[in-house]
Order: C-alpha cells, then sequence, then structure tokens
C-alpha cells in the first residue's frame, strides 16, 4: 500500500481530534483506582467538569458512551408506563424516542422536518393540554448532530414555564457541551446529557448526567430497574472521590487534561471560536451555491454543518472521493437524509488554518466529483475569518511594556 504523506483530516462532527496533550495523559500509567491519589483526581474533575455544565448541582461520570447518558436519565427519573415528550428535530432524536420505548415508557414524538430545531410554542400547547400532569419528562436534543440544527434550549425551558408544567426537563448536549454556550442552572435543566468525544475532545467512552436537586428527588420515587446507572451509589462514592465500581482510569487522566485546556482558553473564548468556524463554514457553503439542512439562522449549530447536495448528486459518493484524494473524513448523512448530506465537523480542538484546509478539501472535491457549485467558498470563510481576527484585535485592551 502507497504511504500516505500528511495528517488525515478527520473533519466528522465527532470523535473529534484527539490533542497530543490528552493522548500523553492517557498514556500514563494505570494508578490504584482506590488510593488516594485517584481520590484526589477524581475530586478535582468533579468540580471543574460543573463549570463546565454552568452548574452548581452534581455531574455523574459513567464508563460509558452517550446512549449510556441517555438510557441514566430515563431510567434515575421515571417508571413503567410514564408519559414523556419528546421532539422529531433528528437521527439522534428519533435513537433517544426509541430508546425511552424500549424502556416501558409512553413517548408523544412532536413531528419534525429535520431542518428546524424544538418548536417552543409545540412544547407549551402539548403541556398545556395536559392538565393532569400524566407528562412526567420533556426530553430534547440541544445540538442534533445528524443536521446541525441548535434548538433554543432556553426558550423550552421558558415554554415549559409559561405551561405552569411540573414536568422533568432533560437535555442532550453530546454534540454542544464544551462548543456551544449552554447553562444547565440559568436554563433550569433538570437532567443534562454529555458524552467525552466530542467538544470535550477526549476519545469515546466516558458519558456524564449534570442532574438538579428536583431530578435528585425524582430519583427516589422512580420505578424503572437500574444498577449500573443507579446515580444514589455514584453519588455516595462520588463524594469520597471514588466509583462503585471500576472507572475508565485513563480516559480520567485525559479528562483532567481536557478540563485544564478548556479553562484555560476560557469558557467564553471556547464559544467565540466554535462561532467564528461555524459562520465561516456557512458563509463558504452560500458562496459555493449550496444549501444547509438548517433553515432557521437562529438555530445554525457552531459544531458541525450538514450541507445539502444538489439534486441528483449522491453525497456518499462525494465524501468518497474526498477521502480518497485528500484523506479527508466528512460525515455522512444519517436517516432520513441519508446520501443527501454531508457533514462538516468543526468542533473541539480546532484552529483557524484547519479550517481553511478541511474548506479547501471540500471546494476541491465539489470540483473533482462535477458537483454543480460555484469557486470562493473558502475565500469568502477567509474573509470572515480575518474580520473576526482583526475585531478581536480591537477588542484586546493591550497593557503597555514597563520602561
Amino acid at each position: 500500500m502507497t504511504r500516505e504523506a500528511g495528517r488525515h483530516f478527520l473533519q466528522i462532527p465527532g470523535p473529534t481530534n484527539v490533542p497530543g496533550r490528552i493522548l500523553r495523559a492517557i498514556e500514563r500509567p494505570t494508578i490504584d483506582h482506590r488510593g488516594p491519589a485517584f481520590g484526589a483526581l477524581c475530586k478535582g474533575l468533579l468540580a471543574d467538569l460543573r463549570t463546565v455544565f454552568q452548574t452548581a448541582q452534581p455531574v455523574i461520570v459513567f464508563p460509558a458512551s452517550g446512549t449510556g447518558a441517555w438510557e441514566a436519565a430515563l431510567v434515575n427519573t421515571l417508571s413503567p408506563g410514564d408519559r414523556v415528550l419528546m421532539a422529531e428535530t433528528g437521527h439522534f432524536a428519533t435513537l433517544w424516542r426509541r430508546l425511552a420505548e424500549r424502556l416501558a415508557l409512553e413517548v408523544d414524538f412532536l413531528p419534525g422536518d429535520w431542518r428546524r430545531g424544538v418548536d417552543p410554542n409545540a412544547i407549551e400547547e402539548r403541556l398545556s393540554e395536559d392538565s393532569g400532569g400524566e407528562i412526567k419528562a420533556v426530553c430534547i436534543v440541544h445540538n442534533e448532530t445528524s443536521t446541525g440544527v441548535a434548538s433554543r434550549v432556553g426558550d423550552v425551558r421558558a415554554a415549559i414555564d409559561r405551561a405552569g408544567h411540573p414536568a422533568l426537563f432533560m437535555v442532550d448536549t453530546i454534540s454542544s457541551l464544551a462548543s456551544i454556550d449552554y447553562r444547565h442552572d440559568d436554563w433550569g435543566v433538570d437532567v443534562t446529557v454529555a458524552g467525552s468525544q466530542k467538544g470535550l475532545m477526549l476519545p469515546p467512552g466516558l458519558s456524564f448526567n449534570a442532574v438538579s436537586e428536583k431530578a435528585l428527588k425524582a430519583s427516589e420515587m422512580a420505578g424503572l430497574t437500574r444498577s449500573y446507572w443507579a446515580w444514589d451509589e455514584m453519588l455516595a462514592t462520588n463524594a469520597k472521590g471514588f466509583f462503585p465500581y471500576t472507572p475508565a482510569t485513563n480516559l480520567l487522566f485525559g479528562l483532567r487534561e481536557a478540563l485544564d485546556m478548556l479553562l484555560d482558553e476560557g469558557l467564553e473564548r471556547v464559544f467565540a471560536r466554535h462561532a467564528r468556524h461555524g459562520e465561516a463554514t456557512r458563509r463558504a457553503v452560500a458562496a459555493w451555491g449550496l444549501e444547509t439542512l438548517c433553515q432557521d439562522p437562529r438555530e445554525h449549530s457552531n459544531s458541525l454543518t450538514a450541507v445539502l447536495m444538489p439534486e441528483g448528486h449522491d453525497a456518499d459518493a462525494f465524501r468518497a472521493q474526498v477521502l480518497e484524494r485528500f484523506d479527508m473524513s466528512l460525515g455522512n448523512g444519517l436517516g432520513k437524509v441519508q446520501c443527501r448530506v454531508f457533514r462538516i465537523g468543526h468542533l473541539g480542538d480546532f484552529n483557524d488554518l484547519m479550517l481553511a484546509g478541511t474548506l479547501s478539501g471540500v471546494e476541491l472535491g465539489l470540483g473533482l466529483a462535477g458537483v454543480p457549485h460555484r469557486t470562493g467558498g473558502v475565500q469568502a470563510a477567509l474573509d470572515h475569518l480575518a474580520e473576526a481576527a482583526a475585531a478581536d484585535r480591537r477588542n484586546t485592551k493591550t497593557e503597555p511594556i514597563p520602561a
């Protein structure tokens, strides 16, 4: 096999590129997960995770994928036959619904076209009709990884409040946490679901539940069977810096490094960086004469962009050419939009030059694949990045150099 020079561009919306600092941390020798060094590590991690979730409430870590965190959120708070309200915003919202139904929950699934986020008015209307309080939870996906649509979580919270409904509020942030501004406490979320392999820059293998006092109270009466996912055992053991079973020790080393990186950069700058890259990518798509799947500008994702292919052109065939020619992986279409869209991931440990290279590969690939488009997308993105850099310099106060 002929060697490919240069690095592989992993531009799917997760797992994302794992920084060298985190890889080196994960390589450390495993330590005793019952010893004092581990206890100190765990206590520090759990404290700093609250900052990333923007909460004063507990954050629970499971050795699992994000799917495990979905299940943990449901089984700790609900009972068989409970009704939950969900919204069809894309492939992952649909998978969460299927998981809920397998747990013997009754799901009211608000239909959607996969091009818009959760409709707060539809949530309010459905909850207002539920005068008996049969709906026990509202479960939504903040950033739908399959569509590049980011729902307005604060507006959904306001809709629940206007309806005066007591339902728990659960939000999947698997592709938004540490990339897009998310506020567990300010937005009145009861359970936030997250995973390690996207904005947190880690390999897959860790999942998270941030839980409110209301959710913890609900867990005392919940009737769904749980053992591995039980919050009470986790929280009791976490208080001493440990886990009730063997944790993913080396991934926790990586998590420590990831949190240090995020907090050193500052969450506001992390969010601004992702917003800059999201806008630059959308300007490139518009300049190419193509269309983003997301139709509401208020809901554009800053983690990824899903691009619709022109009629008669297969997104997977285009992706295959880009991979073969430029050693770059783009995200495929999922579910209803399979072969109709490709997804550009621009989240995690990612900078302006990496984005420029990514968009260059896309523009070159469009030409090679014979996809109708205009040139100039890369330049439109570069122009935005230059404007953003100039604005950042103007807004940055410089201290005089001492004589």
